[in-house]
């Protein structure tokens, strides 16, 4: 308990919750993207359950952050996991498509949550692992973490609810949010080692490449819902 009356603790937890606010609206869209065709009851639950194992997964990658971003080519892998993970939500978007809507479960929504999470998480928790670097010992900075991720979902689950609120009122929203996750894949993409070395010294390089993500994005889409919605006379030519 001497622990909780030290004023570092209480800077290190408020960092972490910081950081991690600020890294949540990304999860926010996935969960929301994810579960926006499934039934209505069971949205809330896919939700709890995704945000809850998201957070979880976060926590244990934290633990062993500085490790794992050691593995070569990581970011790519990734960054190419990601645009498919866009890519497949944007073109499933259910818009006509019963088969889709019917096809879709809970424990689909959730595995979907947990991959996009995964490797979005691979660069935000650096940020939490840096936060609750100045702590005194090891044990402090464990419950460091998990005291500020913890915190956090009930903000997660709270604004995937908002996000899909948002998403059924304004369809528009889902195509913004495929093309963040392509956004957010460039951004990864421009600072995998030998991607960061072949465009150094050009200008606004990183933003050019996240931009080609999100777009990558809306057009392999398009593409893969014409090619459902075409007769099929059509898709065999």
């Amino acid at each position: 308990m001497e622990v909780l009356a030290e004023t570092a603790f209480w800077l290190g937890l408020g960092k972490i919750i910081w950081v991690d606010l600020l890294l949540s609206g990304d999860n926010a869209v996935v969960i929301a993207l994810a579960v926006r065709s499934l039934p209505a009851h069971q949205q809330r639950r896919a939700i709890l359950l995704g945000a809850g194992l998201a957070i979880l997964m976060r926590v244990l990658l934290t633990l062993f952050a500085v490790e794992l971003l050691q593995l070569p080519y990581l970011k790519l892998v990734g960054a190419i996991l990601l645009l498919w993970i866009g890519v497949k939500l944007l073109s499933d978007d259910g818009d006509g498509e019963g088969s889709v809507r019917q096809g879709r479960t809970m424990w689909s929504a959730v595995k979907t949550i947990l991959m996009a999470d995964f490797v979005m998480s691979l660069d935000n928790v650096m940020g939490v692992a840096g936060a609750a670097a100045s702590a005194p010992t090891a044990l402090v900075r464990d419950i460091l973490v998990l005291f500020g991720l913890g915190a956090s979902i009930p903000i997660v689950i709270w604004g995937s609810g908002v996000v899909l609120k948002i998403m059924e009122r304004f369809p528009t929203i889902i195509t913004l949010g495929a093309m963040l996750l392509g956004w957010i894949a460039g951004e990864m993409l421009a600072v995998e080692a030998f991607v960061a070395e072949m465009i150094k010294g050009i200008p606004q390089a990183e933003y050019g490449i996240a931009v080609a993500g999100a777009v990558l994005v809306l057009i392999v889409a398009r593409l893969i819902k014409g090619s459902k919605n075409a007769p099929v006379g059509e898709r065999d030519l």
